[in-house]
């Protein structure tokens, strides 16, 4: 069978059983040339793991993305529990401490891929659900780094029409944090949007849909505040007395985050959930707002020793309970998820700067994604997600964004922030829309993909590895394959050229076939 190789930018390709045992604390010697993939994906880079030292505790996971209690392995072996845990690679040896739970493991087939497929189909099954498709048939518009804290109804209205006069189609448009008043309102702060309703509907008959920033925390000292702590929906303070129950605790926690001091929403009581989702249902019928990017749900914020909450649960757990909310809008969006894998949920990654050395971290960090168990992924912004990078009179490397919409043209979504006709002169902003419009020629695959992924649990965005097992391509980390028979090589350094791997049997780029397995340079 011949496959596919195409370039514009970028080059890309075309083409059990276990026996699980519960044990607590556990240490095995690691096989030979066996790599290991899974736990944090903020270390996605460093994957696959075994070949160095390497620990990383996951409870009350500090690492600012999505994790999982999953390590897997291309020999077909694989760790899995339901809690969090400290996995160790150190002396040709996995280590794995800290446990909270059963911890099970098992081998199923020889490689990465039999690995996988016996965890997904185990641990995280998926639901068969989608969110809403125009996430990834169009791009996705953040207006973080253009309105940073001050959204308004002016300047959310004035992107929308400059995207579509600049030749970008609608989507899915993210109005960011400080759209209210402060945190807990869920209403709109009228000085800054005086008619929202008016807004959702002029950016609804533009073709796009809308999505509000919201995080689990409650401003402290406020007329919400008030209300919640009175009924106990937030949560609580032992005051330093471990002894001390949810019944007869009164003080609610106030937390550190990023944006000061708050309390939180406590989402294992159902009275809180509830509260939550009334507020977001409002906005949805009161407004016309269409879905929710859900921030702020790291699991460190939970990991208090002071933290008493109506259910006990790890702090990771508080982190799921927040991922669940999502669940309820087919227009979500997580930076920080505990598990969760298989469901309908929008994962993006961490915020990357504006630097080659982060964009080179795009597709280790989205393999990572996809190797424990999140179908829908999204990279980082289009050019990096940190603001001081774009702030007036900075300077914008002009190939490194081309570049970066280049990379995320072909995986799941790609998702725009600094808009492209402020920081681009006419050459470079003609290229990323090119991007744009080869992301639309290649559509019905990125979709088949995906479908592929809903329906049978496998990754969408995969390492060679996991193709084409044991044949050497496990440290291959700047190509990707994208559901079957295809392979995107991006250019995600200054170089105008880059050498590509052929795995394996007959590529097509360029109306040309190459046999592999072989290394080729093309300029691009």
């Amino acid at each position: 069978m011949t496959k596919v190789l195409l370039a514009a930018g970028f080059v890309i390709m075309t083409t059990i059983t276990s026996v699980a045992q519960a044990v607590n604390d556990v240490s095995f010697p690691l096989l030979p040339n066996e790599s290991w993939w899974g736990g944090a994906v903020y270390f996605g880079q460093k994957m696959p793991m075994g070949r160095e030292t390497f620990s990383f505790d996951l409870n009350g996971d500090a690492s600012n993305n999505q994790s999982a209690p999953l390590l897997i392995s291309t020999k077909g072996r694989w760790l899995w529990s339901e809690e969090p845990f400290r996995y160790t690679f150190r002396n040709d040896s996995v280590i794995i401490d800290k446990t909270n739970g059963s911890i099970l493991t098992g081998k199923n087939g020889n490689s990465l891929h039999d690995a996988y497929s016996y965890a997904s189909k185990q641990f995280f099954p998926s639901s068969g659900k989608w969110p809403d498709s125009l996430l990834i048939t169009s791009p996705q518009y953040n207006l973080w780094i253009e309105l940073i804290y001050n959204p308004n109804q002016h300047d959310v209205l004035n992107y929308a029409q400059k995207a579509l006069a600049n030749g970008y189609p609608a989507g899915v448009l993210m109005i960011d944090d400080n759209w209210a008043n402060y945190y807990g309102e869920f209403d709109f702060n009228k000085e800054k949007f005086p008619d929202a309703k008016k807004l959702m509907t002029d950016l609804h008959s533009m073709g796009f849909k809308t999505m509000l920033w919201i995080c689990p925390f409650i401003s402290p000292d406020s007329e919400v505040f008030r209300e919640l702590s009175q009924k106990k929906l937030l949560l609580l303070d032992n005051e330093n007395d471990q002894t001390l129950s949810w019944d007869n605790a009164r003080k609610p926690l106030l937390i550190e985050w990023w944006n000061g001091y708050s309390a939180c929403l406590d989402l294992t009581n159902p009275s809180a959930r509830q509260w939550l989702t009334n507020k977001l249902t409002a906005l949805q019928n009161n407004y016309g707002v269409d879905g929710y990017k859900l921030d702020a749900g790291d699991a460190y914020f939970y990991a208090s020793p002071r933290l008493l909450s109506y259910k006990k649960v790890s702090a990771n757990e508080h982190s799921t309970a927040w991922g669940k909310i999502g669940l309820l809008y087919g227009l979500n969006e997580f930076r920080a998820m505990w598990k969760m894998g298989g469901q309908p949920l929008v994962e993006r990654l961490s915020d990357k700067g504006h630097s080659w050395e982060q964009l080179q971290l795009l597709i280790p960090h989205t393999i990572a994604q996809q190797l424990v168990g999140y179908t829908f992924t999204c990279p980082d912004l289009i050019g990096g997600g940190s603001f001081t990078s774009f702030l007036p009179g900075k300077k914008i490397n002009q190939k490194l964004m081309v570049r970066s919409a280049q990379c995320h043209a072909l995986m799941p979504m790609m998702q725009f922030s600094a808009a492209p006709w402020r920081t681009l002169d006419e050459e470079h902003q003609k290229a990323v829309k090119k991007a744009v419009d080869f992301r639309k020629q290649y559509l019905s695959r990125i979709i088949k993909a995906i479908s592929n992924g809903v329906a049978t649990g496998q990754p969408v965005v995969k390492p060679l590895e996991y193709d084409y097992p044991n044949q050497g391509y496990e440290m291959v980390k700047d190509q990707f394959l994208l559901g079957d028979g295809l392979m995107v090589a991006p250019v995600v350094t200054a170089e105008d050229s880059r050498e590509v791997v052929f795995t394996k049997g007959k590529w097509k780029y360029k109306n040309k076939i190459f046999k592999g397995p072989m290394k080729k340079t093309f300029n691009v």
